[in-house]
């Protein structure tokens, strides 16, 4: 009965926009598409982003070079304000490359490719060097104990499921192996944490990302390792259950420090109090340079806004770009965003999220009642000829998740992520990956999308 009513509401709302002017939506629609391919003002600001200014830890001197740089240059596209609303962010730092190398009285050593995960704390100055102990799980733990785990480094070797169609659901599957992985294994008394990377592709880079500590439990340091040393840690183990390895990691844990999110708005000439924001976030790791996690997110919302004015529309409410900061370690700007919002009771129409790569898109994901879902739904015709696929229930994004609680519905841009996880937070996120056309089809996707927010509204 539940979903006769929601196709009922879909169908009613289908013939109230078939009684608005689709053909001149449709118009709109295309002259927004050609402006976003036939520019390349897009990729010329990725490309400063990701080689002149580089990986952007949220608290390092690159993230407020970003800072500096995105104001001056959301100056540069005549919004009617543009300013920064300040944060404070953690301050993580990795100072020197990682070294490690398994040690086996029957194969030799080898050295394995590993990287400090966000977060961390360094090895001691001498490194550590222990017996290392393989498991799948965090469960895995407890049936061990104490008594076979205490003094050992734990290997978390469990790959991600190929056989999810959708690779950001095998992401999460795995991703407590990293988050909670070290506290979980300190717990029965083990020295360090080895995480096999999470992704799907075979090769020698492994995948740094936030892990967080339990303050319940002693720290240890924790390491995600490449998809072939993986391999290589299981084969060696099955010769010899007692191989062990050399770690050492130098990083520092400051103290908190200032930062900004980044805010641009076109005023709305008839609502000006209703906000529809379009975001991405402008932190990155950094070992590679962030070009799609989330240089793309930064490139889509500041395109879809400079493409909505240079194309001539005069939006009825209030259009915001908001750059998030800290979004990998703490969300400290998408907290205080909501906070604000909350303090200064803003109304927001709808939020929109870019944070899945600079991919070829294939339509959004809504978080908002079946009323409005249904209303957001009846425009997808007006996609099919650009290649869309999906407008589906649920949606959103990790900075916008916060606005949830005052009832803003949540969107997310889709994107074909067969490869995002070959790039995400590896140093293979860099720009020479990132395809112009399809950063600028997402652009003009969510320009198409403000448009019609703001014309028919939820």
């Amino acid at each position: 009965m539940k979903y006769f009513s929601i196709l009922i509401i879909a169908l009613v709302s289908l013939s109230a926009f078939a009684g608005n002017n689709q053909a001149t939506d449709s118009v709109k629609i295309k002259m927004i598409f050609d402006r976003a391919l036939s520019e390349h003002y897009g990729i010329n600001n990725l490309k400063y982003l990701t080689k002149s200014i580089g990986p952007r830890v949220a608290g390092s001197k690159n993230s407020l070079l970003a800072i500096k740089w995105s104001k001056k240059t959301l100056e540069t596209l005549g919004l009617d304000t543009v300013y920064v609303q300040k944060c404070m962010v953690a301050n993580w730092e990795r100072k020197k490359d990682e070294i490690s190398t398994i040690k086996s009285r029957k194969l030799g050593s080898k050295k394995i490719d590993v990287i400090s995960l966000g977060g961390s704390i360094s090895t001691p100055e001498n490194g550590i060097d222990s017996q290392i102990i393989a498991v799948d799980s965090i469960s895995d733990l407890q049936k061990l104990g104490t008594e076979k785990i205490a003094g050992k480094v734990v290997f978390f070797r469990r790959p991600m499921d190929h056989t999810y169609f959708r690779p950001g659901k095998a992401y999460g599957s795995n991703s407590e192996l990293r988050v909670r992985g070290a506290s979980a294994a300190a717990k029965y008394g083990a020295v360090a944490v080895i995480v096999r990377s999470l992704t799907m592709i075979q090769n020698d880079l492994p995948h740094t990302g936030i892990m967080r500590y339990d303050t319940t439990q002693p720290r240890i340091p924790a390491f995600a390792v490449s998809t072939n040393s993986a391999d290589t840690l299981d084969k060696w183990l099955l010769d010899d259950p007692k191989l062990s390895v050399f770690l050492k990691s130098t990083t520092i844990i400051g103290e908190d420090v200032e930062s900004a999110n980044v805010i641009g708005e076109i005023k709305g000439s008839l609502y000006p109090d209703s906000i529809i924001i379009v975001g991405g976030h402008l932190d990155s790791w950094d070992v590679g340079e962030g070009a799609h996690d989330d240089g793309a997110g930064i490139i889509h919302s500041m395109e879809s806004l400079r493409i909505l004015l240079e194309s001539g529309i005069k939006p009825k409410h209030t259009i915001r770009c908001v750059f998030f900061m800290d979004e990998e370690m703490n969300q400290r700007g998408g907290r205080k965003y909501a906070e604000l919002a909350k303090i200064k009771n803003e109304k927001h129409l709808a939020a929109i999220e870019s944070d899945g790569g600079g991919f070829n898109p294939s339509g959004f994901g809504m978080d908002a009642s079946d009323e409005k879902l249904a209303r957001f739904q009846s425009w997808v015709t007006l996609f099919k000829p650009y290649g869309v696929r999906e407008f589906t229930k649920g949606g959103g994004g990790v900075d916008i998740s916060f606005l949830k609680s005052l009832n803003v519905p949540l969107i997310g841009l889709s994107n074909d992520s067969q490869i995002y996880f070959d790039f995400h937070h590896s140093a293979n996120d860099v720009l020479e990956n990132v395809h112009e056309r399809e950063l600028q089809l997402g652009s003009a996707y969510i320009a198409a999308l403000i448009y019609l927010l703001d014309k028919y509204g939820l």
